[in-house]
This record gives C-alpha cells, structure tokens and sequence, in this order.
C-alpha cells in the first residue's frame, strides 16, 4: 500500500464527507493505493455516525473510535499504529489542510528519501493573538531541538517514511513535537514544505490559548527525557553537586572568617547572623535534594522495562 492517511478528528461531522471525498478524488488521479484512518477523539456530535457511512462506501476508509476524548497525541499514536501504507501522511479533519498537497509529500519520501516532511504554512489565515505566540513557540522549538530548518513544527499536515511512525510514541501534548521526537530517535532526514493554510469552513477551533502554556512545558519535558531519560543521575547530580559545593564553599569561608577576626579581635557579627550562611544552608539542602533525586531517577531507569531499548537501523 502506497499512502496511509491518518486524520484524528473531534465534532467535525460537517467536514468529513467533503474532506474524505477530496482525498479519494487525488488518491485516484495519481492511482495510489491508499487507506484513510478516522479516529474520533470522543466526539459529542454525529462524526462517528459519519465515519460509519463513509466507511460503509468506501471500503479504504477505517474509523477508531475512543470513548472518551483522550487529545490529539493519543489519536494520531493509535493512528500510527494502526498505518499500513509505506508513506503515511496526517492531516486535520477541519479542511484547513488541502489533501492536493499529497503527491508533492508523497514524493518527498518515497522518491526524494527523506524520513518526515513538515508543513509550513507561511501564509495564514488565523488572527493576530494566534500568530505572535506561534512564531515564538517555534522559535523556542528551533533553538531547543537544532532543527533550524523547520518554521512551523505543529502543522497537522505532514508526512512520515513508515519506519519513523513505527519506532516513535507520542503521548500527552508531544504531537506538536513529533519532528523533534523522529530525530531524537535517530531519523535526521527532516525538511519542510510550504503548504496551502485554508480558512476553516465548519465549526470553530478546538484549540485555545492555554495551549501555548502546555507547549512550552511539554518542550521542557520533551528536551529532558530525551537527553537523560536514561541518565537522569548526569542531570540532577551535576547540579546537586554544584549547589552544595557553592553552599559548602560560602559556609566555610564565614566560618573562617569568624574565626580569624576573633583571633585577631576584629569586631564582627557571629556566622548566624548572616543571611548569606542561610542561603549557603539552603544550597546544601538544595544540592542534597537533588542529587537523591538523580539517585532515586537512576534506580527507576535501571528498572525500566525498556532500559536497553535502542533504535536500531539495520542489521547483517
């Protein structure tokens, strides 16, 4: 099979029959041998009830449904798995992304050898409190990752060599990251293609501003698994011992300095006296608590039942 479309979707029954129409109708001018994958994210509308129709026309086309709306990671990680097609490509169920893109993307993989394509929707048609704190969030994104080549890395509309979906999991709020995902989990041949943004014709987003707030954590999140997932000992201790060195180090040097003054019978104010022996003390603690957290991580990691899971490319 030649292309997998997975499309997660939440109360876009209106969209769907013309979304879906408009992929069989590029699948069949290009003669691809194609699935498309509808996982309902909990709808409350009639989309499944529309995805049963579709699926009942057209045999190519495949619905999960979850009970409940679990977001988007979920929806595209259970679409991954389910994906059969050597190029899968993913999309939002809204008819912001135009499906005329496929041939280009599908190019792109198959024929061009790249690992994943992200698009990049230079010109868009969203309002101004959307756009500002997107080109902020991907240039956070850029300097974070080391992917420079990519302007927008929450695109619905991309495209995945097929092994890249297989050897990658996305859960929580990661798809706005999966670029970052693919090339942490060794597929580095990661570019970008300018993509047409249409204005949503049914219903209204279903995304709001607190989503920018998750991004910047998820990044957070996302940047430190990745580096010491399976070292966190490299991280926390570092930094704890550096933190109770400075706290170890100030503390001395006033004890000292007590000690010289009464020698010599210099006035001055006894160590407990000071703030600065308090804030050596709570660097001590500080340091102490986080080196016990890099020891209680190493214990956790060395028990992971996939400590030794490791991506491998190919075999003899």
């Amino acid at each position: 099979m030649n292309i997998s479309v997975v499309i997660p979707l939440y109360n876009e029954e209106e969209s769907l029959p013309e979304l879906c129409e408009w992929i069989e109708r590029v699948m069949s001018t290009f003669s691809y041998s194609y699935e498309i994958i509808l996982i309902d994210d909990g709808s409350k509308d009639k989309s499944w009830s529309v995805v049963e129709q579709l699926s009942a026309k057209n045999k190519d086309i495949r619905g999960i449904k979850f009970r409940r709306n679990y977001g988007k990671s979920a929806a595209l990680n259970t679409g991954f798995e389910a994906a059969q097609g050597d190029v899968i490509i993913t999309m939002d169920a809204d008819l912001q992304d135009s499906p005329d893109e496929i041939p280009d993307l599908f190019k792109m993989i198959s024929v061009d050898g790249l690992d994943l394509v992200s698009g990049w929707k230079a010109k868009r048609y969203d309002p101004i409190s959307k756009t500002i704190p997107t080109k902020l969030f991907n240039w956070a994104t850029r300097k974070a990752s080391g992917i420079n080549n990519l302007h927008d890395f929450n695109c619905g509309l991309k495209a995945y060599k097929k092994e890249v979906v297989k050897n990658i999991e996305v859960y929580g709020e990661m798809h706005r990251y999966i670029p970052v995902i693919a090339k942490w989990a060794g597929f580095t041949k990661i570019e970008e293609k300018v993509v047409q943004h249409r204005e949503r014709k049914y219903g209204v987003t279903k995304f709001g501003f607190e989503r920018f707030i998750n991004g910047f954590l998820d990044l957070m999140s996302i940047t430190f698994v990745s580096k010491f997932g399976k070292r966190p000992m490299h991280f926390f201790g570092l930094w704890g011992t550096l933190s109770f060195l400075f706290g170890g180090c100030v503390s001395l040097a006033l004890i000292f300095e007590k000690l010289y003054k009464s020698h010599y019978l210099i006035p001055t104010r006894d160590v407990t006296d000071k703030p600065l022996f308090y804030l050596a003390l709570v660097a001590m603690v500080i340091g102490t608590q986080l080196f016990l957290a890099g020891f209680l991580g190493e214990l956790i990691s060395r028990n992971s039942s996939d400590r030794n899971k490791y991506q491998i490319d190919k075999r003899l």
